[in-house]
């Protein structure tokens, strides 16, 4: 039983392209949507955006990065073996116009997740701008893919390494500088990442869609851990999203849920680390 992992490869420091056969999670996969995966009967349920799909091959592409015990265990898992648990496709697709205006944002691991958006915007024929930011150049995954899909590529990095020095609402004064203008925007990333975009996007008057898949748990709404405020009213984001108007998000109340188990998730990683280090040395 399982999914098989037919590849993997790392393509920036601990952030792993892991594509698993899974049928019937390729012919049903829509963009902006995701699936739940377990990695071994012990793990944690990872949620992760749907970065591609081949229909007629059943494969679905995701990206992951090490940050925990259970996305260790997820990326340990060797070529040819099988991950235990993958469940989707999940939440609700991404709304995608025709013939507009667009602008799209990735931040990390969440450039990824923004990769299909793109895709599926280029197929319904829209103008197409990306700001892909990261730490430093190293991390600016999947550039020259998003680049094919595009209209305009901006980058950003941190350190400067690459394109603009900043973050990627560096890349968004950049482009509200030269008076371009978009009808619709979505960016994905972190949670902080996110509210400043947010933020920004309301100061254009550029309505965006952000992504909180990070914050779900079992995909289903039953336990009620994804629960966010949005307009003042409670939303679950596995059911009711992932995709949410990034101005109507309680941003503070979402990143500071999201600490709430921080000093377990350390401790647990630590023993997780420290066991490979055993294993390694038997």
């Amino acid at each position: 039983m399982g999914f098989q992992m037919i590849q993997k490869r790392e393509i920036a420091p601990d952030i792993f392209q892991l594509r698993i056969l899974a049928p019937l999670v390729a012919k049903a996969a829509r963009a902006g949507q995701f699936v739940v995966v377990r990695a071994d009967s012990v793990a944690e349920r990872i949620p992760l955006t749907i970065m591609d799909v081949d229909a007629a091959e059943g494969f679905v592409d995701l990206v992951v990065q090490v940050i925990g015990t259970s996305t260790r265990k997820l990326c340990d898992i060797g070529q040819g073996n099988t991950v235990l648990d993958i469940a989707g496709p999940l939440g609700k697709p991404s709304d995608i116009p025709s013939k507009k205006t667009a602008l799209v944002i990735g931040g990390g691991v969440g450039i990824a997740a923004i990769a299909p958006i793109a895709q599926a915007l280029k197929k319904n024929g829209n103008s197409i701008t990306a700001v892909l930011g990261a730490r430093n150049r190293k991390y600016l995954i999947l550039k020259d893919r998003i680049n094919h899909m595009v209209d305009r590529l901006v980058c950003t990095t941190d350190d400067g390494s690459e394109g603009i020095r900043g973050t990627v609402t560096a890349g968004m004064d950049f482009l509200q500088n030269q008076k371009v203008r978009f009808d619709q925007g979505w960016a994905i990333g972190p949670t902080i990442m996110m509210k400043f975009v947010s933020q920004k996007a309301q100061s254009m008057g550029l309505p965006i869609w952000t992504s909180l898949n990070p914050i779900m748990i079992d995909g289903t709404g039953m336990c009620g851990g994804c629960r966010v405020m949005v307009n003042g009213k409670i939303r679950y984001a596995c059911v009711d999203g992932p995709e949410f108007e990034g101005s109507l998000v309680d941003w503070d109340n979402l990143i500071l849920r999201q600490k709430q188990f921080a000093s377990q998730e350390k401790e647990s990683f630590t023993i997780c680390k420290g066991s490979k280090i055993d294993e390694a040395n038997q």
